[in-house]
């Protein structure tokens, strides 16, 4: 044991060393889904190793760049207009940041749209990583590219989920990621020589999580009825379970993964699993109330401390095929990165239950 945290300490301390190293050196990365959640991260993290970064922005009715606000105007960051749709736009997007790293993030990553919308999925998570390799063998063949990939790739596989656990993937979304790793990530390592590596997250969140999932759902929802905004909220399949991180740890491993000699896929979790149910009640208890569940099933509800139903169920928010456990196993990372997560849990509940509290407080 002591020889493995051993090994664990210097691997993470030499991709620190490499880190600092290569700062020095201004190093440029290009960054597809830059207004996202992991792409906001990503941004401010590699900020602070003195990278050039660009981003590639789709142009939208609505603000784009509300997760950037603290970046934008940094001279470092250059936005670029353009999506996985459009090769000629991606091709500028390269030919111009000429990039050392490119971190694809962009993606149809919602699991429930994917069943109504299965096309647009495939063509963005499938062949817009396509579209996107195919230009990097022309422009800038020697630059690094981070895939982004899922634990929804494992669908059905019992967890704890690894390396090399089998991919049953049950939804658009994780077939998608599944064939873009299989034909784009190991075909052209492979068979190219492209240094290309999957990251496969197991879920992460924050502040900046999307409002359309599920743990922000609860916790915007939550904070409505704390104040007094809201009476109840409904929710899908209560014992649902998954792998819940904090996105601004996990950005730190998608740049360590691009640091190491040769590409690897690793995945990157906590190691523990909580259910939707967990999340509920951890969010409960960030806000000083309290819940009791009652019934069964569809039929469940949760009652707060003066006999008020404030979570229902509804047969709407379960999926056509349900992936009821997702748990990680991260000791690849732990062991060739150097990385584990910093921020537990609980905090992680507590972090986006205050965010909301104090964002919706404020519109008030």
């Amino acid at each position: 044991m002591a020889e493995f945290l051993s090994t664990a300490h210097c691997e993470g301390l030499k991709v620190e060393l490499e880190s600092r190293d290569m700062a020095k050196k201004k190093k440029r990365a290009l960054i597809t889904g830059i207004t996202g959640q992991d792409g906001s991260y990503l941004a401010e993290y590699l900020l602070t190793l003195r990278y050039e970064v660009w981003g590639l922005v789709r142009r939208t009715s609505l603000d784009p760049l509300m997760r950037l606000q603290g970046i934008a105007p940094d001279p470092r960051v250059h936005l670029v207009y353009g999506n996985l749709r459009d090769s000629a736009s991606i091709g500028r997007a390269l030919a111009e940041a000429q990039p050392d790293e490119i971190y694809n993030l962009a993606a149809q990553s919602d699991v429930g749209i994917s069943f109504k919308c299965p096309e647009e999925t495939f063509e963005i998570n499938y062949f817009g990583l396509g579209r996107l390799i195919n230009e990097v063998q022309h422009i800038c063949p020697k630059a690094r590219v981070y895939q982004a990939s899922t634990s929804e790739m494992f669908g059905t596989t019992k967890p704890p989920q690894n390396e090399r656990s089998p991919f049953r993937p049950v939804s658009p979304y994780g077939e998608s990621k599944v064939k873009a790793h299989e034909d784009f990530v190991v075909g052209y390592r492979e068979r190219h020589g492209l240094f290309i590596c999957s990251g496969i997250l197991f879920n992460h969140e924050s502040p900046r999580r999307g409002e359309h999932f599920v743990t922000r759902k609860i916790s915007i929802s939550l904070a409505k009825i704390k104040l007094g905004l809201q009476k109840s909220f409904a929710l899908g399949n209560l014992d649902a379970k998954r792998d819940w991180g904090f996105a601004g740890d996990y950005v730190r491993a998608m740049h360590r993964m691009l640091q190491r000699e040769k590409p690897e896929d690793c995945v990157i979790a906590t190691g523990v699993a909580h259910s939707v149910r967990e999340f509920v009640e951890e969010t409960i208890r960030a806000f000083d109330m309290k819940i009791t569940w009652k019934g069964t099933g569809v039929k469940e509800v949760g009652v707060d401390a003066a006999g008020n139903t404030i979570v229902t169920v509804d047969k709407k928010f379960y999926r056509p095929r349900e992936v009821n456990s997702l748990r990680g196993d991260p000791a690849k990372a732990k062991k060739r990165l150097g990385w584990k997560p910093n921020v537990t849990f609980k905090e992680l509940v507590r972090m986006m239950a205050k965010a909301d509290y104090e964002r919706i407080q404020k519109s008030l």
